[in-house]
């Protein structure tokens, strides 16, 4: 999608976007917004119900999907709260997760391949997939479950209420974007 001139100008307004994003979620942001963290088991939830907002929601066949996908890597900001939270919720739901704290975000973005209006704060890879953002564990094994010809999906931004960026009972809608190599990009799921 990008050509160099192109992806060296993306990743420097990137840089901007991410390190308000970076700080937006630092650990001392979390503590004072107000957000909680739920301490959940980190073992697969199975029935179709949730106690709280950041437990996940998986049912027995996409359990069995999660058992059955190899470790993905997490590349995050060591400061951020958020991403944190959202390492627990996939663990929750029991993904293997491989966390790497790295001030290279935007590296990781580019390498990639991830369009910059998808960026977010943390970024996870696994097989060829790439998921960005704060995307429900659920979400990523059914997209896993379901194999599409993608590149992977993202939740751009940080849209309160998603898992991670819990805020009492707000809950913003958000869009979690199914994207391809060629640029396309389409709603995957609405939240």
């Amino acid at each position: 999608m990008f050509d160099g001139t192109c992806r060296r100008m993306g990743a420097g307004v990137a840089s901007l976007g991410l390190a308000l994003l970076v700080h937006a979620c630092a650990p001392e942001a979390a503590g004072e917004s107000g957000r909680t963290a739920t301490a959940t088991p980190s073992t697969a939830t199975t029935s179709s119900t949730a106690t709280s907002p950041s437990a996940p929601m998986v049912d027995a066949t996409l359990a069995a999907t999660i058992a059955e996908t190899p470790t993905i890597k997490v590349y995050k900001s060591p400061t951020c709260g958020c991403c944190a939270l959202w390492v627990d919720h996939m663990r929750a739901a029991g993904f293997e997760l491989e966390v790497e704290d790295t001030d290279r975000m935007i590296e990781v973005k580019v390498d990639a391949g991830l369009p910059l209006q998808l960026q977010s704060c943390h970024t996870a890879l696994v097989g060829d997939y790439v998921f960005e953002g704060h995307i429900p564990a659920e979400v990523i094994a059914r997209f896993l479950a379901e194999k599409p010809s993608a590149s992977g999906l993202a939740v751009p931004g940080m849209p309160l209420g998603s898992p991670g960026m819990e805020f009492g009972d707000r809950v913003d809608p958000y869009d979690v974007i199914q994207f391809d190599a060629a640029g396309n990009m389409s709603v995957y799921e609405s939240r």
